[in-house]
């Protein structure tokens, strides 16, 4: 009798592991997402790049619109960026956005900002407002502002494109090509590795960063991870640490444009980090996310999500990589995991598909 109630289940539950596998998709009426986070364990806050917020309640499958977003540069590359919560975000209730903030003329620069968000209040919309940095990253392009946030137990990371002028990764009086590290009110830490120097900015925690759009702190390992676009090829995987220099554009593994020449005068130099892993050709990061010890980026360009294996020793690196989901043919833009450990990926396309378990991960 066992055998045979065994024999009559198994099919059932192989169904079950294959939609688990498959995934879902909850929505597709999401307009160019750019960066979503848990503000509860069934509500989701994603950025949309034209300047409009949407919360999403998973038990409900609504799209509810939340007011009070900043006036964005919605243009090439910009627009309302990353949005994000610390680990300790049910005690004081602030949530981080970044995105393209407009100057005087043409000119726009990456921004870091905070609000609240009464959940329980209809219509939704943001207060307390607080802008804590407009970073000094002005430039007429619209290209190349980063910008991914991350915490650690009482700051907040936050990365800055090149913004199109590559002079910018080398220069430390210009927050662009760099990433940044604050206090949670947006003043500026003392043991930054810069701070006090007439020639440096005092919020920059690395530079010599390209477009970093893919961000994460590993809380257990006490690292913070970085992931960017290269130009052609080049793209990289980065520990970060205090006061490094990660070498662009005076290195590169990437090429012009233009021509077969490689972007810079070497690929290593003294007293410049090398990058964990490198990708060639370019998979075009966006978003990092620390999933069940490993990592997980959006790739845009070649459209599938990337798993990157880590051997977590001391001296920690990366043991392999898989290319997963490319049978979606989308570019995968934003990343989050809920408190049971279950994935959520927007895509460029306005769709947000969840995944208990990973084909291969």
């Amino acid at each position: 009798m066992r055998v045979v109630m065994t024999l009559i289940f198994l099919p059932f539950l192989c169904l079950i592991s294959l939609l688990s596998y498959a995934g879902e998709t909850l929505t597709d009426k999401l307009s160019r997402p750019w960066g979503m986070a848990f503000v509860s364990d069934h509500q989701l806050l994603i950025s949309e790049r034209a300047g409009t917020l949407q919360l999403f309640d998973i038990n409900s499958q609504q799209l509810l619109p939340v007011a009070g977003a900043p006036a964005v540069v919605f243009d090439g590359q910009g627009g309302l960026l990353d949005v994000a919560v610390p680990a300790d975000f049910a005690t004081h209730g602030w949530i981080y956005f970044t995105w393209s903030h407009q100057l005087d003329g043409r000119n726009a620069a990456t921004a870091l900002g905070r609000a609240r968000l009464n959940l329980t209040q209809q219509p939704l919309r943001l207060s307390d407002w607080q802008t804590l940095l407009i970073t000094r990253s002005g430039s007429t392009t619209r290209h190349h502002y980063g910008s991914r946030i991350a915490f650690d137990d009482s700051h907040v990371f936050f990365s800055v494109g090149d913004r199109g002028n590559r002079d910018n990764g080398q220069d430390l009086q210009t927050h662009a090509g760099s990433i940044l590290r604050l206090n949670r009110d947006g003043s500026v830490p003392p043991d930054n590795p810069f701070s006090g120097r007439a020639d440096a900015l005092a919020e920059i925690w690395s530079y010599g960063h390209r477009n970093p759009q893919g961000l994460v702190w590993d809380g257990q390992h006490k690292r913070l991870w970085a992931i960017e676009h290269g130009p052609r090829g080049g793209d990289e995987l980065n520990l970060i640490e205090s006061g490094a220099n990660y070498g662009w554009a005076e290195v590169s593994w990437g090429k012009e444009y233009w021509n077969p020449m490689y972007v810079g005068d070497a690929r290593t130099k003294p007293g410049m980090k090398d990058p964990l892993k490198m990708y060639d050709p370019s998979i075009a990061p966006s978003s990092l996310l620390l999933y069940r010890g490993d990592l997980l980026a959006g790739a845009l360009k070649l459209q599938h999500l990337n798993y990157i294996q880590l051997d977590n020793a001391e001296d920690v690196g990366v043991k392999g990589e898989k290319r997963l989901l490319s049978g979606l043919k989308e570019r995968l833009r934003a990343l989050a995991v809920d408190s049971q450990g279950r994935l959520y990926i927007a895509s460029d396309s306005g769709k947000l598909y969840r995944y208990d378990q990973l084909p291969g991960g």
